[in-house]
């Protein structure tokens, strides 16, 4: 009887390993050699091809520091990717550590988006991370496929309607200041609430309803500064958000909420209090509420 049971223990085996033998021989593969493969998809039309002093853009997926971590995340991002993975070297030995440090600080994750292009902006974003040093990055995007090609339509015919050749850049940007706070109005009910029946938190509730709070008037700001080719990003302190522009050599400040003011009487205001203005001018300007009070550590070029 124990002649026979050696034998059908090893043709078990033997099927096991038939069976099996590719998987095995890949992961064997990937150990002997310590370089999993990273699959790196083209970049989307929304790509931004220039960096930040905060973050930059990257094409070595294999971090080495906490910064690089970050530059990894931003370049997904930027590049419009939904998923990607990549691997924790062994001499990183706090990778995963910082990993998980990064992913649950969404404060962090909120100004790393705020350096990307709003078509690549993240609503919600997830990380896992494994022993094996894989980490996983899912995003799901704040802007569908229906709305961008809903939004662009309607940013072309603007452009079109009321942007000519021989405007220069801070024309431009006047113009389009001035349509959007003409045509929108502040949702105070979502600002009191955080629930509204328009969709003010992004570009479609200033460019399509006529209603926003400071993430609607900023993406929808920062989509006409893209087509105008001007370097720009999103500001966001605790309370609020704005834009930063690149213009003559200089970083300035535009706040189209804070330009379209509430009064009491519901009349309309067009304010240019917040139009271009230096980042060491915000805080004088912004005495009571401190709601342009932002990371220094982050915003770099605001210094």
């Amino acid at each position: 009887m124990k002649r026979l049971i050696i034998p059908l223990i090893l043709c078990v085996i033997l099927v096991f390993l038939a069976i099996n033998i590719k998987p095995i021989t890949n992961k064997v593969a990937n150990i002997l050699e310590n370089e999993p493969k990273v699959v790196i998809k083209p970049k989307n039309k929304y790509y931004r091809d220039y960096d930040f002093e905060f973050v930059q853009q990257t094409d070595n997926y294999t971090p080495y520091s906490y910064q690089e971590l970050l530059n990894i995340i931003y370049s997904m991002l930027n590049n419009g990717w939904e998923k990607f993975t990549f691997y924790c070297p062994e001499e990183y030995s706090d990778c995963l550590d910082d990993i998980e440090t990064i992913s649950q600080d969404n404060v962090l994750l909120t100004h790393i988006n705020n350096f990307v292009h709003p078509f690549n902006n993240f609503e919600n974003i997830v990380t896992s991370y494994y022993e094996s040093g894989e980490v996983s990055i899912e995003i799901e995007k704040l802007y569908s496929q229906d709305d961008i090609d809903k939004i662009n339509k309607r940013v072309d015919e603007l452009i079109s309607k009321l942007i000519t050749d021989d405007m220069d850049e801070t024309t431009k940007i006047k113009t389009i200041h001035d349509y959007i706070i003409n045509n929108t109005k502040y949702d105070q009910v979502r600002n009191e609430t955080n629930e509204s029946p328009y969709h003010s938190n992004t570009a479609i509730g200033p460019l399509f309803e006529g209603y926003a709070i400071c993430s609607g008037y900023s993406d929808a700001m920062e989509l006409f500064l893209e087509r105008f080719g001007i370097k720009s990003f999103k500001v966001a302190s605790s309370l609020h958000i704005w834009n930063s522009i690149y213009l003559n050599g200089s970083w300035k400040q535009l706040d189209l909420t804070w330009d379209d003011p509430i009064t009491s009487t519901n009349e309309d205001y067009l304010y240019y209090k917040y139009f271009l203005i230096d980042a060491s001018t915000l805080p004088s300007l912004d005495t009571e509420t401190n709601q342009h009070d932002y990371d220094k550590s982050v915003y770099l070029e605001l210094k």
